[in-house]
């Protein structure tokens, strides 16, 4: 048996994953595949892939391809989420701050430097043409951290997983103020570069069980109700999230995709300089 182990999100996008690994697809293949959950997000993950503590990451595109650029023994091997990502913009219940323009100098909850909430704290703030020096952070490791950085004023506004954090507001934890999405497909797999020279085969197998799982997905028998109960969510959220999300059924990553990323990422200075997009990506479709 091969042993390779993977991380993601406890979200309901890595939902797929867990289906393949309750019936054994990959032991199938003599692979023994062990998942473990990173609550802590993308920053989590990428620190993980360096350490060697997990052979495959399903994490956050901007998140990875920074890390990529500064020195992250990795290599991203396909998209596994197509559509962008919805980032609630989320204050405490009892906040002072109504409106998006009310938060251009308040202190921003973030799971790590590096990570998706860090990042798109970043994208948000240009789109709103206020000054990115001058942003001021609280590091808060994950969603229980950001709950607790908000309700006791440690910080201002946390950007989170809209659907993730929905019930959050339901419950009255949080305010929606808005949403901010990922102007790009919002997470993709990551392979360090030592399990791709010692075993491309059963990597290359595990992406095609995990894409024959989500090319039919949407089509399974109640999936909205087993989704909903499981990751607490109102069944009209799970139907709304299922209509706008996409997977990626096992298409490769283009460098062209990689240079528009990093072109943005440039433009909004969570990068400094473009490299070559061959260097973020291996090619599994050769």
């Amino acid at each position: 048996m091969t042993n390779l182990k993977i991380g993601g999100v406890p979200e309901h996008f890595n939902y797929p994953w867990y289906i393949t690994l309750k019936n054994k697809e990959y032991s199938k293949h003599n692979i023994n595949l062990r998942w473990q959950d990173y609550p802590g997000g993308t920053g989590q993950m990428c620190k993980a892939l360096r350490n060697g503590s997990v052979d495959i990451a399903i994490v956050l595109t901007e998140g990875i391809i920074k890390d990529i650029a500064d020195g992250n023994p990795s290599k991203i091997v396909q998209t596994f989420v197509e559509t962008p990502l919805i980032w609630g913009i989320h204050v405490g219940a009892k906040s002072k701050f109504k409106k998006i323009d009310d938060l251009e100098n308040a202190t921003i909850a973030i799971s790590r430097f590096g990570s998706g909430s860090h990042l798109m704290a970043i994208v948000n703030a240009y789109n709103q043409g206020w000054d990115i020096a001058k942003l001021k952070f609280k590091v808060i490791k994950d969603l229980q951290g950001g709950i607790d950085a908000l309700t006791n004023g440690e910080a201002d506004y946390f950007m989170w997983e809209h659907f993730t954090t929905k019930p959050l507001v339901d419950n009255g934890t949080f305010r929606r103020i808005d949403d901010c999405p990922t102007p790009w497909p919002c997470f993709v797999i990551a392979v360090r570069n030592e399990v791709l020279e010692n075993n491309f085969n059963e990597v290359k197998k595990v992406l095609d069980i995990i894409n024959a799982e989500t090319a039919d997905f949407k089509e399974i028998e109640n999936i909205d109700k087993t989704l909903a109960k499981r990751y607490e969510q109102q069944l009209e959220d799970i139907q709304k999230w299922l209509k706008i999300t996409e997977w990626n059924a096992g298409k490769p990553i283009t460098k062209n995709l990689i240079g528009r990323i990093q072109n943005k990422m440039v433009q909004f200075n969570v990068i400094e300089e473009k490299k070559n997009s061959g260097d973020f990506i291996k090619n599994m479709y050769i």
